[in-house]
C-alpha cells in the first residue's frame, strides 16, 4: 500500500480539505483529533471516497466491559436507543470484531438483511459494511464501523487502508483516554454520543411515571419488556434482568378488548410511527387494570415495520379517569372483531402483487393477530407450493421451509375439504421447537376456485371461540379475493413485459471497433409497462448506429408505439440517412399513427475506424461522454418530440469519440427523483462515473467487455435499490476500442 497515493475527493471533502487526500495525511489528522467524533469526522471527510459514511459508527470500551456508541453518522434513531450499548460477548459486528481481533465485512446482502446483528432482520439499506477492532498492545479499546460503496468483495487493498485507519484511531483514542479526557469537538454530520448519553435520566422518568418499556422486532417476533411493564401487568418479574422476554400479551388483554387493540395495531403497522392505544388487562389476581400504550412502529428504508418501541403505564396513576364500566360491547365483541377484520381488509387492498399480499400478511397481519409464524401456499398446477419464504425469509427461512413441510398434510387436507381447521386447547403434541403451541389453518378459496391455503401458528395455547372462528374465515374468504387479484395482475404484467421485451434487441449485435451493454428495467407502477426502446444497428462502410427512445405512457398502447417507431427509425438508418433527417421521417412516421403519444428520441452514428460521430436529439436527455477520468454530457441542440410537429427539421451535430472513450445514451427513469431536482440527479450521476472511473480506471482497466457490464450495473444500481420505480429505464453503452487489421 503507497500511503502517498492520492484519493480523489468528493465535493462535500473538496471544501474542507487542503492539498491532497492520502493515507499519510488522513493518519496525521486521525493523531491530532481531540475525541471521538472528531476521529470519526476526519475519515469522513479526509478518507477514500468509498467510505460512504451513512451508518458509520464509533465504540468505546466502558468501565463494565460494554462497547458503548460513542459517535455515529446516518445511523437511524432506533439503531442508536438499541445499540447504544453492546455486550462484547454477543453475535453483533461490533463485539465479533473485537472477538477474533480481525476485520468483520459485510456484504451488501448481509446488511440489507441483518445488519445491525447478524440475525437483526431488515436492516437499514447500507451498501456493505466494514467493522473493524480497535486494540493497542493487546488491550481493546472499542471497535470502528465504516459503511462502504462496495458492492463485492473488498479488494485485500482496501482492506489494508481501513486496518491502518484503525489503527491510527486506536491508537488516538488510547492517548486521549489515558492522558487528555477532553471534550469532544463535533464535526458537521457526525452524532457524539449514543442512547446511554440520555439513558439516566429517561430511566429517571420512566420509573417516576411508573411506565413500564417494551420493544418488539416484529422479524423475529420476540418481545422484551422490563420489570415495570411486568409488574403493570400483575406478573412477578424475572431475577436478574433488565429485561426478559415477554408473555404472551393476549391471555392478558381483556378478551372484550383484545380484537379492538389487534385493530389499532394493523392500522398502526400499516402507517407506521407513533401510536397511542388504551386498553384492559386481567391481572392474576383478577383486578383490571387500565393501560396506556405510547409506542412508535419503526420502518426500514423500505417503509416495512421492524421493531415496535414504546412505554405502557397505568391510566388511573396517570390520573386519566377510568369508569367502572368503560366497555360497553357484546359479550361476544362483534364490533371489535369487525374492526379488526376492516383494518386487515384496508391493508390487503393496498396489495397489488402476489408479493405486496404476502408482505402485508407477514408484516401487519402476522403481529396483529398476535401470531409467531405464518405460512403462505398457492395452488399451482393442483399442488400447493409456499410463497411467503421470500418475504419473511432471511436466517428464518430454513425454518419456514422445516415448518411448511410440517404442516403440509392439514393444509392440503383443510383446502380439499374447504374447511378451516384449528388446534384445540391441550390437544397439539409438541415435537419438537417448531411445533407450534396453537394453529389456525384457512382454505383461501375465490369465485368457487381453490386458491391456496394459510397456516397461521402461535406460540403459546390459545382457545379459538366460536367468534374467533367466525372472523377467521371470513379473513380467508378476504385473503383469498387478495391473492387471486394479485395473481391474475402478476400474470397479466408478466405478458406485458415479456411483449415489451420481445420488442428490444434480444442480443446486442457485434462491430469491429467498439463494445457494447445495454439495461433495461420495467416500471413498478401502474401496468408497469411503457415504451423506453434502444438499439444499436451496423450500418454501411462499418458505422454503428445508437438509438434510445421514450414513448409517452405506461401501457400496452406505448408499447405498441414504441415497436413501431424502432421498426420504422431502423429502415430510414439502414436506408442511409443522416440521424438529422432520420428523426424527421420518424416523427412524420408518427404523427400519421393512429394515436395522440408523442416520444423522445436521441440517434447517433459513429465511425469506429475514425471515431467520428454525429448525432440528433428529439427532445430526449442529452448523450455523456466519459473520456479518461471525467464524465459530461455533449452539447447536443435538439427539437422537438416526435410527432409533435411533424414538419420540424432537426439541426445535425458532429464530433469525435476517442479510443477508449465511453458513450452513455439513456431514457430519464435512469436519473428522475422524485424527491430530487433533475439536474442534481444527472450531475450526482455524472460525480458516480468520475468516481468510479477513478477508482477502476474504467472499461479499459479490466476486459473492455466485463468493464462497460460493470458500469451498466453502478449506472442501474440507484434505480434498482428503490421501493418503487414510476418509470421504465433503458440505458445503451458503447466503449470504442481500437479496430484490430
Amino acid at each position: 500500500m503507497d500511503l502517498t497515493e492520492t484519493w480523489p475527493a468528493s465535493e462535500e471533502g473538496a471544501s474542507r480539505t487542503q492539498g491532497p487526500r492520502t493515507v499519510m495525511r488522513c493518519v496525521r489528522l486521525l493523531l491530532r483529533a481531540g475525541g471521538a467524533a472528531d476521529l470519526l469526522g476526519t475519515i469522513l471527510s479526509e478518507g477514500p471516497g468509498w467510505i460512504t459514511g451513512e451508518g458509520s459508527a464509533l465504540y468505546l470500551t466502558d468501565g463494565d466491559g460494554m462497547l458503548r456508541l460513542a459517535a455515529s453518522h446516518g445511523l437511524p434513531e432506533w439503531a442508536h436507543e438499541r445499540y447504544g450499548l453492546v455486550d462484547p460477548a454477543s453475535e453483533l459486528p461490533a463485539a465479533l470484531a473485537l472477538k477474533r481481533r480481525e476485520p468483520v465485512l459485510l456484504s451488501p446482502e448481509q446488511t440489507g438483511a441483518d445488519y445491525p446483528g447478524t440475525h437483526a432482520g431488515r436492516g437499514t439499506g447500507l451498501v456493505a459494511l466494514a467493522v473493524l477492532p480497535l486494540v493497542v498492545d493487546g488491550a481493546a479499546i472499542g471497535s470502528l464501523a465504516l459503511s462502504l460503496a462496495h458492492r463485492g468483495t473488498v479488494p485485500r487493498r482496501d482492506v489494508d487502508v481501513l486496518e491502518t485507519l484503525a489503527e491510527a484511531v486506536a491508537h488516538r483514542l488510547s492517548h486521549l483516554i489515558d492522558h487528555v479526557q477532553a471534550a469532544d469537538r463535533i464535526p458537521p454530520g457526525v452524532r457524539a454520543g449514543g442512547a446511554a448519553a440520555g439513558r439516566p435520566l429517561l430511566a429517571l422518568a420512566a420509573r417516576a411515571a411508573g411506565a413500564g418499556a417494551f420493544e418488539r422486532d416484529l422479524v423475529t417476533g420476540e418481545t422484551s419488556w422490563d420489570a415495570r411493564a411486568y409488574r403493570l401487568f400483575g406478573l412477578e418479574p424475572p431475577e436478574e434482568a433488565d429485561t426478559a422476554p415477554a408473555p404472551d400479551i393476549t391471555a392478558l388483554v381483556h378478551p372484550e378488548d383484545l380484537p379492538d387493540l389487534q385493530a389499532a395495531m394493523a392500522e398502526a403497522l400499516s402507517s407506521g410511527g407513533p401510536y397511542r392505544f388504551a386498553y384492559r388487562v386481567v391481572r392474576a389476581d383478577g383486578e383490571i387494570t387500565h393501560v396506556r400504550e405510547d409506542g412508535e412502529v419503526m420502518l426500514d428504508v423500505h417503509g416495512r415495520p421492524v421493531r415496535v418501541a414504546g412505554l405502557m403505564t397505568d391510566r388511573q396513576r396517570a390520573g386519566a379517569a377510568a369508569p367502572a364500566q368503560p366497555y360497553q360491547a357484546d359479550p361476544a365483541g362483534a364490533g371489535a372483531r369487525s374492526a379488526l377484520l376492516l383494518a386487515l381488509t384496508r391493508t390487503l387492498s393496498r396489495a397489488v402483487t402476489v408479493r405486496d399480499v404476502t408482505t402485508a400478511m407477514t408484516d401487519v397481519a402476522r403481529p396483529a393477530l398476535g401470531a409467531s409464524g405464518l405460512v403462505l401456499d398457492l395452488v399451482d398446477e393442483g399442488r400447493l407450493l409456499p410463497i411467503s419464504h421470500e418475504v419473511f425469509g432471511g436466517p428464518y427461512r430454513s425454518e419456514l421451509s422445516r415448518l411448511h413441510d410440517l404442516s403440509a398434510g392439514v393444509m392440503q387436507s383443510s383446502l380439499a375439504r374447504s374447511v378451516p381447521l384449528f388446534s384445540e386447547p391441550g390437544g397439539v403434541r409438541r415435537e419438537g421447537p417448531l411445533t407450534p403451541a396453537a394453529w389456525a389453518v384457512l382454505p383461501l378459496v375465490a369465485s368457487g376456485r381453490q386458491v391456496g391455503s394459510c397456516l397461521i401458528t402461535f406460540a403459546t395455547e390459545r382457545v379459538f371461540s366460536r367468534e374467533d372462528r367466525t372472523m377467521y374465515s371470513a379473513f380467508a374468504g378476504i385473503l383469498a379475493q387478495s391473492l387471486e387479484r394479485a395473481r391474475l395482475y402478476d400474470t397479466h404484467h408478466h405478458r406485458a413485459t415479456e411483449l415489451q421485451r420481445a420488442m428490444l434487441p434480444r442480443s446486442l449485435p457485434e462491430v469491429r471497433g467498439v463494445v457494447a451493454a445495454a439495461r433495461y428495467l420495467p416500471s413498478t407502477e401502474g401496468m408497469q409497462i411503457g415504451g423506453d426502446w434502444y438499439d444499436l444497428l451496423p450500418l454501411p462502410d462499418g458505422r454503428v448506429g445508437v438509438v434510445i427512445g421514450d414513448v409517452q405512457g405506461h401501457n400496452a398502447e406505448a408499447t405498441a408505439v414504441m415497436g413501431q417507431l424502432r421498426s420504422g427509425l431502423r429502415a430510414y438508418a439502414t436506408d442511409g440517412h443522416d440521424p438529422a433527417a432520420t428523426l424527421a421521417r420518424t416523427s412524420r412516421l408518427l404523427a400519421e399513427l393512429d394515436t395522440d403519444l408523442f416520444a423522445t428520441c436521441l440517434y447517433l452514428v459513429l465511425d469506429p475506424a475514425t471515431g467520428e460521430l454525429s448525432g440528433a436529439r428529439a427532445g430526449h436527455t442529452s448523450p455523456v461522454l466519459v473520456s479518461g477520468h471525467r464524465a459530461g454530457e455533449l452539447e447536443l441542440p435538439g427539437g422537438p418530440p416526435l410527432g409533435v410537429e411533424p414538419g420540424a427539421a432537426y439541426p445535425l451535430t458532429t464530433g469525435r469519440v476517442g479510443v477508449g472513450d465511453t458513450l452513455l445514451v439513456y431514457t430519464d427513469g435512469l436519473v428522475e427523483d422524485r424527491a430530487e431536482d433533475y439536474d442534481h440527479s444527472v450531475g450526482r450521476m455524472l460525480g458516480g462515473l468520475e468516481l468510479w472511473s477513478r477508482r477502476t480506471g474504467g472499461p479499459t482497466r479490466a476486459t473492455p467487455q466485463a468493464g462497460l457490464e460493470r458500469m451498466a450495473d453502478l449506472l442501474t444500481l440507484n434505480v434498482t435499490e428503490r421501493r418503487s420505480r414510476p418509470d421504465d429505464v433503458a440505458l445503451l453503452l458503447l466503449h470504442r476500442v481500437p479496430v484490430l487489421d
